[in-house]
């Protein structure tokens, strides 16, 4: 009887080692590297001779710096990349209603983002 528990239960350990070896896993890839933010000197060269508003390129330097503020507390929402890709984008169509619509969102996402560094991890009740 001893035997033949013993058999039984080595049976089932090579089943289980055998359905975990066959388990699908995560390739290791290495982490994808922040593309760096272009500085206010780039944005200024792409939009270099375009006729984007003076509040538009404020907005959008303004948006730049507050996302690589965000950035650099590791607290940068994606929300806020898309809306600075956004108000680029429109920078480069010469929209300046849809540049500081785009800049003024990613800003505030920004700014979001380093606030919610403050709060508590969790909340504790009495």
């Amino acid at each position: 009887m001893q035997k033949i528990m013993i058999a039984l239960v080595g049976v089932s350990l090579l089943a289980l080692a055998g359905c975990e070896a066959s388990a699908p896993t995560k390739p290791d890839t290495p982490p994808v590297a922040a593309k760096p933010e272009a500085t206010p000197a780039t944005s200024a060269k792409a939009t270099e001779g375009a006729s984007l508003s003076e509040e538009a390129k404020a907005a959008l330097a303004k948006a730049e710096a507050d996302i690589k503020e965000a950035q650099s507390k590791k607290a940068l929402w994606t929300t806020a990349q898309d809306a600075l890709k956004a108000a680029k984008a429109a920078a480069e169509k010469n929209d300046s209603a849809a540049v500081i619509k785009s800049a003024n969102k990613a800003s505030e996402h920004a700014k979001l983002g380093i606030a919610q560094t403050q709060y508590p991890l969790t909340t504790i009740p009495k």
